[in-house]
């Protein structure tokens, strides 16, 4: 008979067993994205890196043909990460850049978390690839588009097929922090959901002002 106990999931992700690539959120690339509207796409990727910094995360970001095609990478992306080199590439695969390989065996984790444009080239090809070399690959889905809904679904479609997971851009957020008892990064969380967060930060906003509320407490 199975025992239960109060222990989180192996497959959840927690701040030190991951790394967050963000591949490609250039003008370029989302000129011709229409399965996500810009202005919501620009929010869910600012979301993942605030994050990701937040809660000191391995991040690399990554960029193709930056000065000569597809232009700079969203502020909301470069902007949590003051004075990160970014890894420029030639290849539409990431997995397939020498630097970003380097950069990837240099922080030494097994699982690694995807967001980018577009999601069926810049996506598929990494996470497949790394898949296919044992790594364990989650897609923050919302934070990623492609040229029409079909093709960001069936991107999806292929990649869980392949053995990736998907998930949200604030369910990866909530997944970090996972405990309102940790105060430590309470203010951190919470600050993160009222500006990305929606109607979920509207809420937040209306509890604390109205009632002086907060989770956990």
């Amino acid at each position: 008979m199975a025992q239960a106990t109060p222990t989180p999931g192996k497959g959840l992700l927690s701040p030190t067993d991951h790394m967050l690539i963000m591949i490609d959120f250039q003008s370029q690339m989302a000129f011709a994205t229409k399965s996500i509207d810009a202005v919501t796409l620009r929010n869910n990727a600012a979301l993942v890196a605030s994050a990701a910094a937040g809660f000191k995360v391995p991040t690399i970001l990554t960029t193709v043909a930056e000065k000569s095609f597809s232009g700079p990478m969203f502020s909301e992306v470069t902007g949590p990460f003051p004075g990160q080199a970014l890894l420029d590439r030639t290849s539409m695969n990431t997995w397939e850049d020498a630097a970003v390989i380097e950069r990837v065996n240099a922080i030494g984790k097994r699982r690694i978390v995807l967001a980018g444009l577009w999601t069926g080239v810049c996506i598929v090809g990494p996470a497949l690839s790394a898949l296919d070399q044992g790594f364990e690959i989650y897609v923050v889905t919302d934070a990623c588009g492609d040229v029409s809904e079909e093709a960001h679904e069936r991107a999806v479609d292929r990649m869980v097929s392949a053995g990736a997971v998907p998930m949200t851009s604030l369910q990866y957020l909530l997944e970090l922090q996972r405990d309102w008892a940790r105060s430590e990064t309470y203010g951190l969380t919470t600050g993160i959901a009222t500006r990305y967060g929606g109607a979920y930060g509207l809420g937040i906003i209306y509890a604390k002002t109205m009632f002086g509320a907060s989770e956990g407490h």
